[in-house]
């Protein structure tokens, strides 16, 4: 089986570029396909994301399921569990760690909520 031969069909808008026009074009189309996976990145997480970046906060795998489960509870996926405890750690003047615990004992939800919707970041 032979395949017909068409590049020289395919390459006839791109021939009379030069060599920096050929990168521009590339590196615009790369941006082209790139930036709506950029875009879901920042935008969009999951729970087993989140329980990831609490395995690296220093919580135990039961403590992240349970502490995400919690922060998807309270609808506030969307901010990142790992931001939720960073967010309650500050505004009570708590290591990470005991905030989260804290949390896991329905503790320090309320000042977290109010903190998220009053636009606090």
């Amino acid at each position: 089986m032979s395949r017909a031969d068409d590049f020289q069909t395919r390459r006839a808008h791109l021939k009379d570029l030069t060599e920096a026009q050929l990168e521009e074009r590339f590196w615009k189309l790369a941006e082209q396909i790139i930036d709506p996976i950029i875009e879901l990145a920042e935008k969009s997480t999951s729970p087993s994301i989140e329980r990831s970046i609490l395995l690296r906060m220093g919580f135990s795998s039961i403590e992240a399921k349970e502490l995400v489960n919690k922060v998807i509870d309270k609808g506030l996926m969307g901010k990142g569990a790992g931001h939720v405890i960073y967010k309650a750690a500050k505004l009570n003047n708590l290591s990470v760690r005991d905030a989260g615990l804290r949390l896991m004992k329905d503790e320090l939800w309320e000042t977290v909520e109010k903190a998220f919707d009053g636009g606090a970041k």
